[in-house]
């Protein structure tokens, strides 16, 4: 299962549908939406995150496994340095090694600060360059203190994040090269809303795997897409979101659409110019990763 997918990821077409489990003690709903939509025929693969933006979620490495059981698709669960020591971080790696979920996607997560449950304290023991220096020394048969397991785990898959967009571009070279370093396999922009940017990003990665490591370690890129069919949305992910460049051009669109026809009018223009670029990201590069939120209406309309 895996082995397909980083195939895909490095010599094929590679899509994965990002999924957020919710503030609810059941997944199957999210489950139930993607099956109806006929979603995991149009994929490679699922990931899930993991309480983004601090905020109390269903646990990303269950639901990966009830993914992976429910559409025999390889899931990449997401782990924030947030919220787990060296010794959770090392414990829930084993457990869900033995379930057959070994693709994890290394954050460090939201500040704590941000949380919605009162008084909540963030651990980070280091950045998301610990965790997959872990998954190394796991896949190296030992654990973060050099101690070799009683049963060598099974071989886990380093996934990692970066910024889509810098004023200086040598500052995402060069957290490319770290994130290479410490064994990511692949590398998940923010979202792009630029073809020219996602050149840049492409152009950096050569730059990074020439200039890093050994021709055996090599990182792909990813180029992370989120529709945006709202004008708020644009202008919060351009206004507040550091890493994510939107262009005035898609604004002003936004704006004039909900000027003339109001939130219909809006959602057209922004469906249109998301599944456009969708459709040149995929001719240009066709790793991609589709972010929408749990709006999986959309993510069929964009993937068909």
């Amino acid at each position: 299962m895996f082995d397909k997918l980083i195939n895909k990821l490095k010599n094929d077409t590679y899509i994965t549908l990002e999924t957020t489990p919710t503030h609810s003690a059941t997944f199957v709903p999210t489950i139930q939406k993607i099956e109806d939509l006929g979603l995991e025929k149009l994929v490679d693969g699922f990931t899930t995150t993991d309480n983004p933006l601090a905020k109390l979620k269903y646990n990303s490495l269950f639901a990966a496994k009830m993914l992976q059981d429910r559409f025999n698709k390889p899931v990449i669960a997401t782990m924030s340095m947030r919220d787990r020591n060296k010794i959770a971080l090392q414990s829930d790696l084993l457990g869900a090694n033995e379930v057959d979920v070994r693709a994890f996607l290394a954050l460090t997560g939201d500040p704590a600060s941000i949380s919605d449950q009162p008084h909540a304290k963030g651990v980070f023991e280091g950045d998301s360059s610990l965790l997959l220096d872990i998954m190394s020394a796991f896949n190296s048969g030992m654990d973060y203190a050099g101690k070799p397991f009683t049963n060598r785990p099974e071989q886990i898959y380093p996934f990692a994040v970066m910024n889509a967009f810098a004023k200086n571009p040598k500052t995402l070279q060069k957290k490319i090269q770290k994130k290479i370093k410490h064994g990511a396999i692949g590398i998940i922009t923010q979202p792009v809303y630029d073809v020219e940017n996602a050149k840049k990003l492409l152009e950096l990665r050569d730059a990074a795997n020439k200039e890093c490591c050994s021709e055996h370690k090599k990182g792909e890129l990813v180029i992370g897409i989120f529709p945006i069919t709202k004008l708020r949305t644009a202008q919060f992910l351009s206004a507040h979101v550091p890493g994510i460049n939107v262009p005035d051009h898609w604004v002003e669109a936004l704006r004039v659409a909900n000027a003339n026809g109001g939130a219909k009018e809006e959602y057209k223009v922004g469906f249109e110019l998301s599944k456009k670029l969708f459709e040149d990201i995929k001719e240009l590069h066709p790793k991609i990763h589709l972010m929408t939120a749990n709006q999986f209406d959309i993510a069929k309309d964009i993937l068909i």
